[in-house]
């Protein structure tokens, strides 16, 4: 009984010759779809072209099986292909679906913390910290005001344009995907209060997201990793704010500072010539400071350089208050994962 069985599995009738003819068009078409489906990538979207395109391929021989060839097995076993793709494909869209965190947060994930490796866990970790809500500023709107807005949160910009300013002065913009205020944030310990000293304008209709200070703060205590990250994130972002300041700041006779220099207050230019006022790129009379008198001494010698210390850290002070910030920079290395 076991031998005939045997024998009826593995028996193949005598090929007489072959047809002159080709099949239909639908069993085409169907192997059409498998071979595509071979060519999927990976990952979750990956998965759900595969599967699609294999339901389809599959669709088409049960209707080729059934039109062309008349074979109930034929149609049964693509039938039952189907289904099984169709079903893997429902489960990877639900996947799909849980991991995502709408497309203001996908969009940050993608852009921000995806380049630097970190796991979809420990994003919706910082995710859920910021309560998943996404803020809006509509044109004109001010997202803080100097000398009466506390500082008791951290935002990331998302989307729009935002004018930083003192006292009406234009200081630099932020941009999406840079902190909104992190020059505060890094001003404060944990446990001191302050009030922003610069004014904070969407000039397009903006989104930004929010970490309040005293949450995050716990996170970061209990979460060394994201404790470095947020430390890399926030050392870069404020480096590229005193980069777009350091550009702004010159003097009349073209004495610029240099906050590449190991000291922030260094003033490159000639030893012999006075250092003038100091002016802004956009109002000579936002920073009416003079320079101290050149000391005497032997021609070439140091010594007869202005004291620009002095006279950047004046600067600094009255005309961009957001670089005033007691923490030391974050370096500049990616966390390891």
């Amino acid at each position: 009984m076991a031998s005939s069985g045997a024998d009826h599995l593995l028996y193949t009738p005598h090929c007489a010759g072959w047809h002159s003819y080709m099949e239909g068009g639908m069993y085409h078409m169907s192997n059409l779809f498998l071979l595509l489906a071979f060519m999927g990538g990976s990952g979750v979207k990956g998965g759900i072209y595969i599967f699609v395109l294999f339901a389809a391929g599959f669709l088409g021989m049960a209707i080729w099986g059934a039109l062309w060839v008349c074979g109930v097995d034929v149609v049964v076993w693509n039938v039952l292909l189907v289904v099984a793709c169709l079903v893997q494909t429902i489960h990877l869209l639900y996947r799909l679906r849980r991991d995502s965190y709408g497309q203001n947060y996908d969009a940050l994930y993608h852009n921000v913390y995806q380049p630097l490796q970190v796991p979809l866990p420990v994003f919706k970790e910082i995710a859920h910290c910021s309560g998943m809500e996404v803020h809006s500023l509509s044109a004109e709107q001010s997202y803080a005001l100097e000398g009466k807005t506390p500082i008791d949160r951290l935002s990331l910009l998302i989307s729009g344009r935002v004018k930083v300013s003192l006292d009406g002065q234009f200081l630099h913009y932020v941009f999406p995907y840079q902190f909104l205020d992190s020059p505060e944030w890094e001003s404060l310990r944990p446990t001191e209060e302050g009030t922003f000293q610069v004014t904070l304008t969407a000039e397009t209709d903006s989104a930004y997201i929010s970490w309040p200070r005293k949450k995050l703060y716990l996170l970061l205590a209990r979460e060394k990793y994201i404790a470095r990250l947020f430390s890399v994130l926030l050392g870069f972002d404020i480096s590229q704010k005193l980069f777009a300041l350091n550009d702004k700041l010159f003097a009349k006779f073209g004495l610029r500072f240099d906050i590449r220099l190991p000291s922030l207050y260094h003033v490159l230019g000639p030893s012999s010539e006075p250092a003038g006022e100091m002016v802004t790129e956009h109002s000579a009379s936002h920073l009416p400071l003079a320079a101290p008198a050149p000391q005497k001494g032997p021609v070439g010698s140091r010594g007869s350089r202005p004291d620009s210390g002095h006279l950047a850290s004046s600067v600094l002070q009255k005309g961009h208050p957001r670089l005033l910030s007691r923490a030391p920079l974050a370096p500049t290395q990616t966390p390891e994962l």
